[in-house]
Formats: C-alpha cells, sequence, structure tokens
C-alpha cells in the first residue's frame, strides 16, 4: 500500500507544478484518501508547505521551523476562526515571497464559520501582488464545501474529485478479489481488517457512518430531524438495489415528515458519498423528478456492515448477494461518472432496467445479470421499443464480466458503444 498511489496525486502535482492561478480544492467523501493524496503529491515537489488540519485539531503537533528540511508539518489548531485563518495565511503568504513557492492546504476548512469571504480577499490580494502561493483546500462534504466556493470564490477554484476506490484500485493497493471487493468495498482504511469482521465492522459504523453523519451533516448544515436523516440512511442502505417510493418510506419511518423533506436528506447523503436516491428515467425530465427513488449505496460497506450478513452468509444468500452486485454496479457508475453524466434506472409495471446512463441526448441502457435470473430480459426489451435510439449493456451472465465493467469509468462507455 505505501508505494500505491491514486490518479489524483499525478493530478495534483502537476497543478502545483504551475504558477498559482487558481484554489485547488480536493472534494471527495471522507476516509477516501484525500489526505494521503496531499502528502504523497507534496513529497513529490519542491517546496515546502504548511498544512492544517480543522477535522482532528488535537493530532496537530508542532514542528520544526520553516528552514528545516522537513517539507510538510503542522502547526497547532487552538481558535480556529477567521484571525486564525488569517493569520496562518500571512505565515505561508512571507514564506512563498522568501522561498519563491510554497504551498498552503486546509483540510476541511467549512468548519472556520464565514472561511470563504475571507479566503476571496487574501487570494485576490496575492493574485494582485504576484504572491508565489499555492492554496490547496481539502473537504469531506462535496455540496457543503461548493455551497462556500460557489458564493463567494466563483471561477477562483478548480477542482479535483476523489470518489470512493474502485475495484481496480483495491486490487493493486490491497490484492482485493472479486468477492471481497464486493462484500467489504472500498475503504482503504478498513482493508487491514477484513479478516477480523468485527473490528471490519465496527471501524465501517462506528469510525466512518457516524462520523459522516454527526460531524458532516449535523453539525454543518441545517437538519430539522437529525434522527429522521439517521433512520433514512440504515434504510436506504438496507434496501440498496430496490425501488422505494415516498408514500413507503414515510410508513417505514417514524417522524418522516414529508417527501420534501425526504428528497433534501436523500441530497445530503449522496453529498457525503452515502447514499443516492436515484431517478426514474424519462425524455421529460420534470417526469423524473418527481418519480419514486431507487436506493443506491456508494461503497458496498455501508450496505454489508450493518446488514447481519458474515461473508459466507452474504454468498450463500443469492437474492441478497445479487443485490450487493447490482450495488456495487451502481455506486461504480456514480463515483465514475463526470459532471455531465446522470444516472438513472427505469421502471415501468412489472418492466425494469437497472441503470441508465444519460449523457445529453445519449442513454445507454444497463441490466446486470448476476447468476440467480436466467433467459430474457422483457425490461431491456421494452426500454428498446420505446426508445429506439438508445444503446445497452449487459454485466455479468451472458455479457460483460462484472471485474472488467468494475474497471472501466461510465463514461468510457459512450465512447465503446455505438450510437
Amino acid at each position: 500500500m505505501n508505494s500505491f498511489q491514486r490518479a489524483q496525486v499525478s493530478t495534483l502535482v502537476q497543478r502545483l507544478g504551475e504558477e498559482p492561478r487558481q484554489i485547488i480544492a480536493l472534494f471527495g467523501p471522507r476516509q477516501t484518501g484525500k489526505t494521503t493524496i496531499l502528502r504523497q503529491a507534496l513529497g513529490q515537489v519542491p517546496y515546502e508547505s504548511l498544512y492544517l488540519a480543522l477535522d482532528e485539531p488535537d493530532s496537530s503537533i508542532p514542528r520544526p521551523p520553516f528552514d528545516t528540511d522537513e517539507a510538510t508539518f503542522s502547526v497547532p489548531t487552538v481558535q480556529r476562526d477567521t484571525a486564525w485563518l488569517v493569520r496562518n495565511w500571512e505565515i505561508a503568504r512571507r514564506e512563498a515571497e522568501r522561498s519563491g513557492r510554497f504551498v498552503l492546504a486546509f483540510d476541511e476548512i467549512q468548519k472556520v464559520k464565514g472561511w470563504s469571504e475571507i479566503v476571496k480577499g487574501l487570494w485576490d490580494a496575492d493574485r494582485a501582488s504576484g504572491c508565489p502561493l499555492h492554496v490547496v483546500i481539502l473537504g469531506s462534504a462535496p455540496l457543503l464545501m461548493q455551497s462556500g466556493l460557489s458564493e463567494s470564490l466563483a471561477g477562483r477554484y478548480e477542482s479535483v474529485h476523489v470518489r470512493h476506490w474502485s475495484f481496480a484500485e483495491m486490487s493493486r493497493a490491497f490484492d482485493f478479489d472479486l468477492p471481497t471487493y464486493l462484500y467489504f468495498g472500498g475503504y482503504p482504511g478498513a482493508a487491514s481488517f477484513v479478516r477480523e469482521p468485527d473490528r471490519w465492522r465496527g471501524y465501517i459504523l462506528d469510525a466512518l457512518i457516524a462520523p459522516n453523519i454527526e460531524r458532516d451533516l449535523l453539525a454543518l448544515t441545517r437538519v430539522d430531524k437529525p434522527a429522521l436523516l439517521r433512520r433514512l440512511f440504515e434504510l436506504g442502505a438496507a434496501y440498496s438495489g430496490e425501488i422505494l417510493s415516498y408514500n413507503k418510506m414515510l410508513g417505514q419511518l417514524q417522524d418522516a415528515g414529508n417527501t420534501t423533506t425526504l428528497a433534501r436528506y436523500l441530497d445530503l447523503l449522496s453529498s457525503a458519498g452515502l447514499l443516492a436516491g436515484l431517478p426514474k428515467y424519462s425524455n421529460r425530465p420534470h417526469l423524473g423528478k418527481s418519480s419514486s427513488p431507487k436506493f443506491n449505496v456508494l461503497n458496498t460497506a455501508l450496505m454489508t456492515a450493518g446488514s447481519g450478513y458474515s461473508f459466507d452468509e452474504a454468498q450463500a444468500d443469492r437474492t441478497y448477494w445479487g443485490r450487493i452486485i447490482e450495488s456495487a454496479v451502481g455506486a461504480h457508475l456514480f463515483n465514475t461518472a463526470t459532471s455531465d453524466i446522470r444516472l438513472h434506472y427505469w421502471r415501468e409495471g412489472s418492466l425494469e432496467v437497472d441503470f441508465v446512463l444519460q449523457r445529453g441526448d445519449r442513454a445507454i441502457a444497463i441490466e446486470v445479470k448476476s447468476g440467480l435470473h436466467r433467459g430474457a430480459l422483457p425490461g431491456m426489451d421494452e426500454f428498446k421499443k420505446r426508445f429506439r435510439s438508445h444503446d445497452s449493456l449487459l454485466v455479468g451472465e451472458g455479457g460483460i464480466p462484472l471485474s472488467e465493467f468494475l474497471s472501466v469509468p461510465a463514461g468510457q462507455w459512450f465512447r465503446e458503444v455505438s450510437p
């Protein structure tokens, strides 16, 4: 694992090798390796740097002065307000002027109230003076980070997206085979616990899911019904791979409020990299937005950790294992889709297509076969009749091998499949 580097490392090294023209925003869900990516990149550029972690301030350790050989170090972050932000920016600014190039990195900067307006003023001043200071911002809740950036820093930043780890990455870094990846998911921090199921389960539930909800969502955005948000995630994880109407959700959730609240909470869970509610595909977009969502966890560990199934039990239950496979495909498509791609499902009566990738006027219907159901695909056949110009893919038995499909980003299928 020590020698493995994700693709974002080289992207960040390239950006840091250029003149600082924009703030670099490293976005991604919790525990996907953003800090490791930053540290690996900083180890490959010939500049000193200052890394400030707001998410775990107690772990900051005073390090030697700037004239040491160390390229990266932390400083104490006791009073984390805008004055603290300005003080550290000014320190970094002086070092940049002294050395000719410097990198200042803030991890979870959204925890500083009013940060975006302050950063705007400091960044604009540096651009006016030509200060050679690179600024990198890391965040675990993309929509929360982007709310601050879009309000004050439009045009002043560029994003480097960090997604959940793919099967190909977990295979190269941790020697995961396909069944291991399907059940244990793509969290690198949990990889060492796969032979200790109780420790692995505790890590996912207590060190990943709970902080995601409590520290990233409830603490940083307005949620009037926190218990409902937690329960919605639990429901979605349990029903991943299934379509559930909002009315059915209301029947299973206590103090559920209304469907608008549920839809907003689903968006929040998606922004944190936990759970997506996929809309129904339609050539009339307003109908898709009002449809019943299809739940899909964005990392299969979020589905299996609280399921009560062991690794062997999950594989033995073919229906449940089929939902894991389908959820893995959905998570892979969602996580690797670029900003111009939308992911849907399609259903009409008893006829269904598992996933529909849409880019502009093109759409690709995707059916997943886990081996449980054999024979014809009536849902795909009906979809082709209704949307004649669209294409289709079969994943699994009789089609593209699952391991191969999980190694190809979503956008590539628009090049592989002829229009």
